[in-house]
């Protein structure tokens, strides 16, 4: 029987259930429960509606909305009959109820699991993907509420709503009866719901930046009067980079009969723009800010820039500042760039636009960037955009996109545009954090997939101002996290742009094999001994001697490149004296002939001093290079945002593949001309010094390893006798005793054991004739430890005493202990018999509530864990992971026979590892868990220790309807 309290509880407005959401459009909308202060705005939006929609919904003809039926869809007890609202600026554009029904189709309460569910969408609003969100909410609500399975009548005409369900991924079922379509869909995910809402939210959030980045036409808000300020500099840097669409100037202080800025149309206001606007630059004092975003968001402005500061960079008054943008921005429908960014630049030829405080719109490449630092992007623009010097010559960017405070954008959603846009071949990304490591990885591993994604990952806090869960990991294991998604992590911008040109310029290599040659031998003899220290394996190196001619340096690269042996060739060059010493253009002709004859395999330079040779070997304007035009003076260089008169065809990129080069196309569009030189078909990284440019071609390796094996991942194994059901049962057992609980020895074996972990049987010794005791059960030899706190799992401290043959022996080391450590009580003493020698490792498991499960290995002792020699996977582990993670440690020589030792069971600890990540993939209540020591010996695998912790599991973001971060 229903109590007061709970019949009070059925009414309270459930505000968790409120969300923004990102359309199929990419423009957004807010969700949120209907209540009865919506009867105005439900009548108002039933106006808007189609009189054939009206007739699809109600299946007769349906006018308008009686009093009766107003109260009813707007009164709601949040329990059985719930109604959601799709709203932008605060209007509704769609509406979705249920109403639970028992057997008989009469309205019921629980336990009763089925509802029927309806939609009506406003005409205008129809294709945007607005049921299909709806759809994943109400879903989301009805399992919260105790509903498994909604029921569905269609009219067969109103094919748009059938889609929305049969597309949705649920398990369903299909009927006809009395003429119409009656569909029943059961509510739990599938593999199949969620590829499908992942699929969904990729599209939505790519349009969404691609709105951002391809307007049609801009308006700068903010241009000042005189030259100077950031608006009219903004301004300027449009209209100077070429921008193909319309330019609005926009200031309320103009004077009324002003018309034109700088050859820009001029207004007082958004709303005075007599033309659509698709992007808005707002550069005006934080104060301002709220009402040109209601102007925007008017005159329907799809998504803003915002270049002002004193947001949440500011302090907490500048957090809640920035809350407030954003949730005004997304009552309109609008993405928000910033606040606090240094803009936006996208180079293609057919948009050309900086709507950026750079100066010059960079020159076009293949390569996208990202950073969140307006002073971090300043610095990567500014390497890339270099010629020669610090390192590879000319290269150029695709897109550019400085967040700021990310508010709104964020890495996140630039990285599922970026996935999937052919003007970008590399991805460089600097985070100063990751709010959402979950999301991130999952995105990161699909893009890496197909296209390098480069990041420098800060130590940083959270986003300002978002209402995000911080990992709880350190550093260093969400590093590994986002290796393992196949992300090149690196240290420094040096290295992330190092990296990033070699990746653009040049295939992936297939191995580790290195050919050196040049004509230093010290400068091989560093470069190969930063191979060794990288892990790849160098040929000895080939000098050529300081007399070497290009024809030398052509013949002998081409040799190298023809050997099967080789998987890369680093060439070193130093400048030379004597008439036959090569030039600069003369030596870069010789080695991109010899590169493009053998197009598969990458190719290095290392250069000290030679001025002009990196701009020969990277002659072209960007890494999307150009045709039809002849080399240059050696040294020379275009002016900054100029096409560069040099002849390239598109150099070979890591998404394709090995062995064909691309077909790029010259800025211009066109395909690169007929006859162009075979030489010049490839574009060759130079580097200053050989470290740099081994540690880039070593990142290139280890990617191009983690391609090769993504294309097959392993699988789960399934385990005979896993007692799943088991576990769960005594888990929900073990929880009524608490939210949080650290489970007692006895039952963390029980627990483990429903899963094949066998725990080795330790007995308590509070008294010596205790341990005496314990040791006749057990049987001799055995290992007296002590596990108080301070001690435990510290053999290296004298806690623990190995092979003790008899009682003699037991009494005489519980007599060391005690007078060593303290009293009995203290030490809290334990007999276990001997496991066979091994070497001792530690596995763990814990589940963060940003990351997820993670599951980590390594050593046991004090050694590793000062080194931080552990190695981590995410949960759930295939059984390639497993065998991976077991080798991933520095230390992992020791397990295979390192200096004659005996090899031990890796089979057995890879074997273990993947029942510890079944365990916890299936019961995610279980958030920890410690293996310690696991002894593995030369045969079998023995946990001689273990803890286990039980919670609630944390809410799985990623497992609900898509949302945007929540302010």
């Amino acid at each position: 029987m229903q109590t007061s309290a709970d019949r009070k509880d059925r009414h309270q407005y459930p505000a968790h259930w409120e969300a923004d959401v990102v359309l199929r459009d990419g423009g957004t909308a807010r969700i949120r429960p209907i209540t009865v202060d919506d009867a105005d705005r439900l009548v108002s939006f039933y106006e808007q509606v189609s009189d054939e929609s009206k007739y699809y919904r109600f299946f007769a003809p349906y006018p308008r909305l009686s009093a009766k039926d107003v109260h009813r869809f707007t009164h709601h007890d949040f329990v059985d009959r719930v109604g959601l609202a799709a709203t932008v600026g605060g209007e509704f554009i769609a509406t979705v109820r249920y109403d639970r029904v028992g057997a008989d189709g009469m309205p019921a309460a629980a336990p009763a699991d089925e509802a029927e569910v309806a939609f009506l969408v406003q005409d205008a609003h129809q294709g945007r993907g607005v049921a299909s969100a709806l759809l994943e909410h109400i879903a989301a609500v009805a399992r919260e509420r105790g509903i498994r399975r909604f029921t569905a009548e269609v009219l067969p005409a109103n094919t748009k709503m059938i889609k929305v369900f049969t597309d949705a991924g649920y398990t369903q079922k299909r009927s006809f009866e009395d003429g119409v379509v009656r569909l029943e869909f059961d509510l739990e995910p599938t593999d199949r719901s969620l590829a499908v809402q992942r699929a969904r939210e990729q599209r939505a959030e790519g349009r969404s930046v691609r709105r951002l980045l391809r307007p049609g036409s801009v308006a700068v808000v903010g241009v000042g009067r005189a030259p100077g300020g950031v608006g009219r500099s903004v301004l300027g840097n449009i209209r100077d980079a070429g921008y193909d669409g319309r330019l609005h100037a926009v200031n309320k202080a103009f004077p009324e009969d002003l018309t034109e800025v700088d050859g820009v149309p001029a207004h007082r206001s958004v709303r005075d723009i007599g033309d659509h606007v698709d992007l808005a630059v707002v550069a005006v004092p934080a104060e301002h800010v709220p009402a040109v975003v209601a102007e925007c968001g008017e005159h329907g402005v799809q998504g803003l820039v915002v270049l002002s500061a004193g947001y949440a960079e500011s302090g907490p008054e500048g957090r809640e500042r920035q809350r407030a943008l954003v949730r005004q921005a997304r009552a309109y429908g609008m993405r928000i760039i910033g606040p606090n960014a240094f803009g936006i630049i996208n180079t293609a030829a057919d948009v050309r636009l900086n709507a950026s405080l750079a100066p010059e719109l960079p020159r076009p490449g293949r390569i996208g960037m990202f950073a969140q630092s307006g002073a971090i992007g300043i610095a990567l623009l500014s390497r890339l955009h270099r010629r020669g010097g610090g390192v590879t010559g000319v290269t150029g960017v695709s897109t550019f996109v400085s967040a700021g405070n990310r508010a709104d954008v964020s890495g996140n959603d630039v990285l599922q545009y970026w996935y999937d846009d052919p003007e970008t071949d590399v991805v460089l990304m600097y985070l100063e954090s990751i709010g959402n490591p979950r999301k991130f990885t999952r995105l990161a591993r699909r893009t890496a997939a197909s296209k390098p994604l480069v990041v420098v990952q800060g130590v940083g806090s959270a986003p300002q101002g978002h209402a995000v869960r911080a990992t709880r990991l350190p550093p260093d294991t969400v590093a590994a996290l986002l290796r393992q998604a196949g992300v090149i992590r690196v240290d420094t911008i040096t290295e992330l742009v190092d990296t990033g040109l070699l990746l653009a310029r040049q295939p992936l290599p297939a191995g580790p094999r290195v050919a050196i040659l040049g004509n230093s031998e010290s400068l091989g003899v560093l470069a190969y001994d930063r191979c060794l220290a990288e892990g790849l394996r160098p040929s000895r190196p080939l000098d050529l001697t300081t007399g070497a001619t290009a024809e030398d340096f052509r013949g002998a690269l081409a040799r190298a490149l023809a050997d099967d042996t080789n998987d890369a060739v680093v060439v070193t060059a130093i400048p030379a004296i004597g008439e036959a010493s090569p030039g600069d253009a003369e030596l870069a002709r010789a080695l991109r002939s010899a590169a493009a004859a053998v197009p598969g395999k990458p190719v290095l330079v290392v250069h000290v001093e030679l001025g002009g040779l990196a701009e020969a070997l990277s002659a072209a304007a960007s890494t999307a290079p150009q045709a039809g035009a002849v080399e240059p003076a050696a040294g020379a260089a275009p002016h900054p945002g100029e096409p560069s008169p040099d002849a390239q065809h598109g150099a070979h990129s890591p998404g394709r593949p090995a062995g064909r080069p691309s077909t790029a196309v010259a800025d211009t569009g066109a395909p690169p001309a007929p006859g162009t030189p075979a030489e010049s078909a490839r574009l060759i990284p130079a580097y200053p010094a050989a470290e740099r440019a081994v540690r880039a071609l070593a990142e290139a390796v280890r990617y191009g390893q983690w391609r090769r094996e993504a294309m097959d991942p392993g699988k789960v194994p399934e385990y005979d006798d896993i007692d799943e059901k088991g576990a769960a049962r005594l888990i929900d057992e073990l929880l009524t005793r608490g939210e949080g609980l650290t489970v007692s020895d006895e039952e963390t074996c029980e627990l483990l054991g429903k899963y094949g972990i066998r725990v080795r049987r330790a007995l308590p010794a509070p008294t010596p004739d205790a341990a005496a005791e314990a040791a006749r059960t057990l049987g001799y030899p055995v290992a007296l430890k002590a596990t108080a706190p301070h001690l435990r799992h510290r053999a290296d401290l004298g806690g623990v005493r190995l092979d003790l043959a008899d009682e003699e022996q037991l009494r005489r080391a519980y007599a060391e202990l005690t007078e060593l450590f303290g009293k009995p009580e203290e030490l809290r003493p334990v007999v276990q018999g001997m496991a066979p020698r091994g070497v001792d490792t530690v596995v763990r498991a814990v589940i963060d509530p940003a990351a997820g499960a993670v599951l980590s290995f390594g050593l046991a002792g004090a050694a590793s864990q000062l080194l931080g020699d552990m190695a981590h996977r995410l949960v759930p582990v295939t059984d390639r992971e497993a065998t991976s993670l077991v080798r991933s440690i520095r230390t992992a020589p020791l397990l295979f026979g390192w200096r004659g030792s005996t090899p031990v069971d890796t089979p057995a600890l890879e074997e273990l590892l993947l029942r510890v990540s079944r365990l916890v993939d299936d019961h995610p209540e279980v958030v920890a868990v410690t293996l310690e020591p696991v002894v593995v010996a030369p045969h079998g695998a023995g946990v001689l220790g273990a803890t286990l912790r039980l919670a609630p599991p944390p809410a799985r973001d990623d497992l609900g309807p898509r949302t945007m971060p929540a302010y």
